[in-house]
């Protein structure tokens, strides 16, 4: 990779002494504690070689110092605003001194496996007297507004976790919101601290949960390096395999830390080289839905509910749980569908098979992270196209459907009794040709296979109808926002979601890494019913009777 820059990367790491996983890490005992052998280390050395030089996954000292430049200051914002709200609201000028906030990392940036151009997600605490509706959402967002650095701010107020979205001076922000039942937040506070969530809503909790999960996942590995170093790796690998997306259906960063951190406990003495071997063997055997976790479930204390299928109906219906290590434990994962699931098994079993060819000499570490060919890989596709008169009502309108998207894997899987099932994609397309502003998805179709299905149409047309009433409801929709879904089939989807923008000349031939069942032509049938007029009409109707 050619680069100025100086990369910032952990040399390879010696061999663990033979007595390092004296302890016990996770709620069993592991499964080998055996160290890594001179063919290990080597594979190792070749493993994070390719990490450095090819996969372009570190960020370089001018990007770091960049970003902890970005922190220090949004940090120091949030001071000052504080400090005026507490003026403003007429407390004691030693009130106003006392007056302070906190900001918190978590996420890729926290467990120190952050990509160069990810966004820096972080946590605001705040005190007892500053609420999330007009302080957060409302004044400290009219500051950033107006300050030069800040660009392509997007507040969500109502999504699961509260966030306000934005660049600062071109380092993507995910800022969230806490206040906590205190009147003056201590420099040395402790985020993890379960006394903290006394008396706070269930967004607060979530927020905060954000930061004590990523800080007792650290606490929880037997090494910090190791663990790192096969994250960052395999975190690589779901992007490239079209898997890393909690908002579609698949996994997001906290779920990848923690079925990494497992396979850590489980192999307390392996190098990097052989965790990622072992990830791919461990999760290829894995009986979903038997749950991933980290530690035993934490006790109630608060009065909050936990993840827990013994005494909630609803968590016996997740189909992948991945279990979050702080109080309250949740499932990280419950946008995961029959469809997703299936995928991910597919890609592990696909990736084992590369892996123990690796071990064996016989392939490269790149073969792993081979870019999986979506487009190639079905007859049938559901194309959701996302339009806006501006790039601005794009940017909200995209994020409000693509939030929904889960939604209609799920939609569609009961419609036809899971016998049509979806492939989401998480990357999205844009067509430049078009006037408006314009973003779309795309999702494979496919028969559930081992099905006799003979000659029966899948008419999902009341499915995709049901959909877009839904999301038409956006409560911030402006004139230009609409959406299409169409059924589109492969010899006929559009040049801009090849390489180049150029269909290939012939319909490639289908790979070894998935082999759906065939569909013939009328095995599909979908249509986004109505015009964008009536689109239109239901959208105004939806908010008169909303």
């Amino acid at each position: 990779m050619e680069s100025s820059a100086t990369l910032i990367a952990p040399p390879p790491p010696p061999p663990p002494p033979p007595q390092a996983s004296a302890r016990q890490y996770g709620v069993t005992r592991p499964i080998s504690t055996a160290g890594p052998t001179e063919a290990d280390i080597q594979m190792n050395i070749e493993l994070e070689k390719f990490l450095i030089e090819e996969a372009g996954v570190y960020e370089s000292k001018e990007e770091a110092t960049k970003g902890e430049q970005v922190l220090q200051r949004i940090e120091q914002i949030v001071k000052d605003w504080v400090k005026q709200l507490a003026r403003s609201r007429g407390y004691t000028e030693l009130m106003v001194e006392d007056a302070n906030a906190l900001i918190f990392t978590f996420g890729s940036y926290r467990l120190g496996v952050h990509y160069p151009g990810d966004e820096i997600e972080m946590l605001y605490v705040g005190p007892s007297y500053v609420n999330r509706e007009e302080d957060f959402f409302f004044i400290l967002q009219n500051i950033l507004a107006e300050m030069e650095e800040v660009t392509e701010l997007q507040p969500l107020p109502d999504a699961h976790i509260t966030v306000m979205k934005f660049k600062f001076d071109g380092v993507p922000i995910d800022l969230l919101y806490a206040s906590i039942s205190l009147l003056v937040v201590q420099e040395d506070l402790d985020i993890s601290d379960a006394s903290l969530l006394y008396d706070v809503d269930e967004p607060t909790v979530r927020s905060l949960n954000c930061c004590r999960a990523a800080d007792q996942i650290l606490k929880l590995v037997p090494n910090v390096e190791h663990f790192c170093t096969t994250l960052r790796c395999l975190k690589f690998w779901a992007k490239r395999r079209g898997v890393y997306s909690n908002v579609i259906g698949f996994l997001g960063g906290v779920d990848w830390a923690i079925l990494v951190a497992r396979v850590c406990q489980l192999y307390p003495n392996a190098v990097p080289s052989m965790l990622v071997s072992r990830f791919f063997r461990v999760y290829t055997q894995w009986r979903w839905p038997n749950s991933v976790m980290l530690c035993a479930l934490v006790e109630d204390e608060l009065g909050f509910s936990s993840w827990d299928p013994h005494k909630n109906p609803r968590d016996r219906t997740h189909h992948m749980p991945i279990i979050t290590p702080a109080y309250p434990c949740k499932n990280s994962s419950k946008n995961v569908s029959q469809s997703t699931l299936r995928v991910m098994v597919e890609q592990f079993q696909y990736s084992n098979n590369i892996c123990e060819k690796v071990e064996l000499f016989k392939a490269e570490w790149c073969a792993l992270f081979e870019p999986y060919l979506f487009f190639e890989s079905y007859k049938n596709y559901l194309q959701v196209d996302i339009v806006a008169a501006d790039v601005d009502d794009l940017r909200a309108w995209k994020g409000w459907v693509e939030s929904h998207l889960s939604q209609l894997t799920l939609m569609i899987e009961r419609d036809t009794l899971g016998m049509l099932q979806c492939h989401p994609y998480p990357r999205e397309y844009v067509d430049t040709n078009k006037q408006c502003a314009h973003s779309a998805f795309f999702m494979g179709l496919q028969k559930k296979q081992g099905e006799k299905i003979q000659g029966q149409q899948f008419d999902i047309r009341g499915t995709v109808d049901e959909f877009r009433l839904s999301v038409n409801m956006y409560m911030f929709w402006k004139p230009g926002m609409e959406i299409y879904v169409s059924h589109v089939r492969r010899r006929l989807l559009p040049p801009y979601v090849f390489p180049d923008g150029f269909r290939p000349p012939r319909p490639s031939r289908r790979t070894a890494q998935h082999q759906p069942d065939k569909l013939s032509c009328d095995d599909v049938e979908v249509c986004a019913s109505g015009s964008s007029e009536s689109s239109l009409k239901k959208k105004k109707d939806a908010h008169m009777n909303s």
